[in-house]
């Protein structure tokens, strides 16, 4: 039997929350999914040993995968390689899905899966939990997708300055991720921005469910977006932007598609602040260096671009000049921190 969704679950040490985001995915318990549980060479807790109970249990849904230590993004990678489904979810082992979300995306993809032609992505609503505040905000996208029809980009509207497709949000046709040829980066965090921006031109047909399927757990001192430990993995970041500058022609993209051309110039942009705001916060003689780099980096690859971010963009507020600039850029950005609560 063609199994309908894979979700990928990344786990790394992650006994301590693991089975809690395994079990939500089991609530969607049927011969037509499959859960692969990618332990990422943990050593230091049970993690090896939880996927190959939850294997063992459910034979006929979940497999456990063992890799060598390869980070976040070959634990996708991995994924992508061995799954069977139709479509691809990545699931992260501290995060989980809600339960009546899932069983209306699991009724809807089972009816693409029936069509000669499935659709290539469908789009839910994810959730911040905050975890220390005990408090929630939705993230939907009513006001930028058509509801209850299939649509492609120049269907859609505009997307707000905090809205983004996160690899929460997107659940991908898997033959696409394989023919447009992803492949994320070893050891490196962040990479889900690659995940969500990389295949995009390869999406022609879309759909989206305005139900709170994601809930994406923040607020833990150890999480990669939390500020201290994204400062410290900074060039992670960088690495990823630079992968992203390049991997499509954005000026060609918006003569062909020009809604999403602008949606993908627009999360550069975002992606471009971010590095140059956790450098800002480091402040440090070498860190600034790197901001200049970037920026110069950009400017060699598409001065048009480089100026049209850099000065007509949501980058503006990263590059206020001078030094009372750039601390009005770090009380701008922990005064959105506290209002959309993303770390």
């Amino acid at each position: 039997m063609q199994k309908v969704i894979t979700f990928a679950v990344p786990c790394y040490n992650s006994a301590d929350y693991m089975e809690h985001c395994i079990n939500s995915l089991l609530t969607a318990a049927a011969q037509d999914v499959e859960i692969l549980l990618i332990d990422d060479g943990s050593t230091k807790d049970d993690t090896p040993a939880i996927c190959d109970r939850y294997a063992a249990e459910y034979p006929n849904m979940v497999r456990a995968i063992h890799q060598e230590n390869g980070g976040h993004g070959e634990g996708v990678n991995q994924g992508i390689r061995h799954a069977s489904g139709l479509y691809y979810k990545v699931v992260d082992s501290d995060d989980w899905l809600d339960a009546d979300a899932l069983s209306a995306v699991m009724e809807q993809l089972r009816a693409f899966a029936a069509e000669e032609t499935p659709i290539d992505m469908l789009i839910t609503n994810y959730v911040y939990e905050h975890v220390l505040e005990d408090t929630r905000k939705v993230m939907r996208y009513t006001n930028v997708f058509p509801r209850k029809r299939v649509f492609q980009w120049e269907d859609i509207g505009r997307f707000r300055p905090s809205q983004y497709l996160l690899m929460h949000s997107v659940i991908y046709r898997t033959n696409l991720l394989r023919e447009c040829g992803l492949a994320l980066p070893k050891h490196t965090f962040y990479v889900d921005n690659l995940f969500v921006y990389q295949p995009l031109p390869y999406v022609k047909s879309m759909y989206y469910m305005d139900v709170d399927l994601y809930r994406y757990y923040i607020g833990r001192a150890d999480q990669s977006v939390n500020e201290h430990v994204m400062v410290q993995r900074v060039d992670q970041q960088i690495l990823v932007t630079r992968q992203m500058l390049v991997s499509h022609n954005l000026k060609t993209l918006c003569k062909s598609q020009r809604k999403l051309g602008r949606y993908m110039t627009n999360y550069l942009a975002m992606m471009m602040t971010i590095c140059s705001i956790f450098l800002l916060i480091d402040s440090s003689p070498v860190s600034l260096g790197k901001r200049t780099q970037l920026w110069e980096e950009l400017r060699a690859l598409d001065a048009d671009l480089y100026h049209k971010l850099k000065y007509r963009s949501i980058s503006m507020v990263s590059n206020i000049p001078g030094y009372q600039g750039r601390r009005a850029t770090v009380t701008i950005y922990r005064m959105a921190q506290r209002i959309y609560k993303f770390n």
